[in-house]
């Protein structure tokens, strides 16, 4: 056959690897999750949990090898909590996690689905059971958000999603203390026209740090016919300036294509929303929401990704940027 195309991310074989069947509580769907590699080796995800309202909430899982024997809490991590936080009253979702070294903390950064629409919300944890809320710190509508790991500039910095009709953009801001934040930048256009990624993109999993630059796997929705599809590309931005974009895939790497992904409660869907490196730098977990239903996991090379976008990315023109 002579329809081949690269394969950069490989799904693991015993996906969907969490389900709502897993919980030890009645949910409706599990998926989207935050992850994070803990010190002991442990993985750790940060996973939405959907009721049979429509809110959600996140829970953690753990495993000593990411793949199973998930060890879930009987609970509820982190619940809404609409009468300190009225941006929560319609639930939580989507977080994506970053360490930072400097506070010693984790940043989850995560969806508050509020009367008017998702807005950007904060809090931080180290050890993922009590947590200090921020609240929203980017106002609805605005949602896909992740933290960089460190100050750039003295500043810290905010990749987010904010909705600008009829199309929506990846926004890069910065602030001095994770409160207040301005001076926000472009940062990835969504195209338009009949590009997979037209119209609306957003970030999935936090950046990953590389020699190169800041490695971005985004989503970008089609519209069709049938409804929407939720695919992945790449990106790569300057390490010292992130909204530079340096090269960016023309072609998605990675869409719904197995049973799991294709039917659900959101069809054609994958979206992930963290990601784990091995010991050895270089193997990339990545964990994904599947049609909105379950969770899975496909694994990929750093390295190879990155050899894939030199061949197959384009420089935008500088004019993008300015």
């Amino acid at each position: 056959m002579n329809n081949q195309h690269t394969e950069l991310f490989r799904r693991h074989k015993l996906n969907p690897i969490l389900s709502a069947d897993h919980w030890p509580y009645p949910v409706n769907s599990i998926f989207n999750p935050g992850a994070t590699l803990l010190p002991d080796g442990t993985t750790l995800l940060l996973c939405r949990v959907e009721d049979r309202r429509g809110h959600s909430h996140l829970t953690v899982a753990r495993s000593d090898n990411g793949v199973d024997n998930w060890r879930i809490e009987s609970r509820p991590t982190l619940l809404a909590d609409p009468e300190h936080f009225p941006e929560e009253v319609g639930g939580i979702e989507d977080p994506r996690i970053t360490y930072l070294s400097e506070l010693s903390k984790y940043a989850v950064v995560y969806t508050a689905f509020s009367r008017d629409g998702p807005g950007v919300s904060l809090a931080l944890t180290d050890d993922f059971h009590t947590f200090e809320r921020y609240g929203v710190i980017m106002t609805p509508e605005d949602k896909d958000a992740a933290l960089l790991p460190y100050r750039i500039g003295g500043q810290w910095a905010l990749i987010h999603r904010p909705v600008s009709a009829p199309r929506a953009h990846m926004w890069l801001s910065y602030s001095p203390d994770l409160r207040h934040w301005g001076n926000h930048k472009l940062m990835l256009e969504a195209r338009g026209g009949a590009w997979w990624d037209a119209n609306k993109i957003g970030l999935s999993p936090p950046p990953i740090e590389t020699p190169r630059g800041w490695l971005v796997i985004y989503h970008g929705v089609r519209q069709t016919a049938a409804g929407s599809i939720y695919r992945l590309g790449l990106a790569l931005f300057d390490l010292q300036a992130p909204e530079r974009c340096l090269k960016r895939s023309d072609e998605w790497i990675f869409g719904p294509q197995e049973v799991y992904e294709q039917r659900g409660d959101v069809d054609n869907v994958v979206f992930p929303c963290g990601y784990t490196i091995a010991p050895d730098g270089d193997t990339i977990h990545l964990y994904y929401g599947a049609a909105d239903t379950s969770i899975s996991l496909a694994t990929g090379s750093i390295r190879a990704i990155l050899e894939w976008l030199d061949r197959e990315g384009q420089q935008p023109a500088a004019a993008f940027n300015e």
